[in-house]
């Protein structure tokens, strides 16, 4: 299958063995409260008898990772990836971007154009793969999306999330044309030619949100931290402060419709939003077919809870 990297396999699950080894592959990621696992086995069985995706990503002998989605709304035309995961031993090895790829060829075969997932904004590096890596789109903005969700991941935070979709029509090679052409500037740069400042980091301790409206034209950059899983571990209270911060100005600026601003993430830990307009239209044509008439091409990393 194109885009999986050497010595990796990708294929759907359905025994019980495998889905109880992705469910402790899931376990390892999230490291939920006793109780509260995010998915257990035999809700995983039951999601793949009736013909939902359930995959995982195998090293050899091994499972490294799995991805779990089902089918949304509108009815017959999206995907809804809930969870994507990676063990320790899958990192390193593209595994992440080989399921993506998989779920997306998965999706095409039935007919669907779009997947749709949540993600934690303040993940900067599911933010770069969703973005950057993907061309996934924003939608909105959700505050305390599952409540308490009871894991060491998430920390005591609220668990915000924003909704991406991700376009099926657009061929892989041609997005990473598009992404490519959309050159990758620095932070610095675009502040020097005029673009606002989202959060202040002056005191990157205390981030703070200029709460005046941002008019039409404007580019916005907004920092986050490069690493807020190992922030919650270490100052709860300033991560906290980083999720209030990008809360305020994020969340006013990802609407839809004509007013839409384009979305981009930087290696840098940046998010850029372009002037109210700005954002690409979704294509509509159909996505181009391999010699077998299968779509070419295919979570992220934590997709749904994390």
């Amino acid at each position: 299958m194109p885009h999986v990297p050497p010595g990796v396999e990708i294929r759907e699950l359905q025994s019980p063995d495998e889905l109880d080894e992705l469910v402790s592959i899931f376990d390892d990621v999230w490291r939920p409260d006793p109780g509260r696992r995010p998915v257990t086995t035999d809700m995983l069985r039951a999601l793949s008898h009736a013909g939902n995706y359930v995959a995982g990503a195998f090293l050899g002998d091994h499972l490294a990772g799995g991805s779990v989605a089902f089918f949304g709304t509108p009815i017959g035309e999206n995907l809804h990836s809930h969870m994507t995961g990676v063990s320790r031993r899958g990192r390193g090895h593209s595994v992440g971007h080989a399921l993506k790829m998989h779920q997306r060829a998965w999706a095409l075969r039935r007919g669907l154009t779009t997947i749709t997932w949540t993600f934690d904004p303040l993940v900067a590096r599911n933010a770069y793969f969703n973005f950057a890596k993907l061309g996934a789109r924003p939608r909105h903005y959700y505050e305390d999306f599952y409540g308490d969700i009871g894991d060491e991941l998430g920390g005591t935070d609220d668990s915000d999330r924003v909704l991406v979709t991700w376009a099926l029509t657009e061929h892989p090679d041609e997005l990473a044309e598009r992404l490519d052409a959309d050159g990758d500037p620095t932070a610095e740069s675009l502040l020097a030619t005029g673009a606002v400042l989202g959060i202040d980091t002056t005191d990157i301790a205390r981030p703070t949100t200029d709460l005046t409206p941002v008019t039409h034209d404007a580019t916005v950059v907004i920092p986050i931290p490069r690493d807020i899983e190992t922030l919650r571990r270490t100052r709860p209270v300033e991560a906290s402060r980083w999720r209030l911060a990008l809360r305020r100005s994020l969340s006013p600026l990802l609407v839809d419709g004509e007013a839409a601003r384009s979305v981009r993430f930087l290696r840098t830990g940046h998010y850029v939003l372009g002037p109210a307009g700005s954002a690409v239209p979704s294509p509509s044509k159909s996505p181009s077919k391999s010699p077998s008439g299968v779509s070419t091409s295919t979570t992220t990393l934590g997709a749904g809870r994390a």
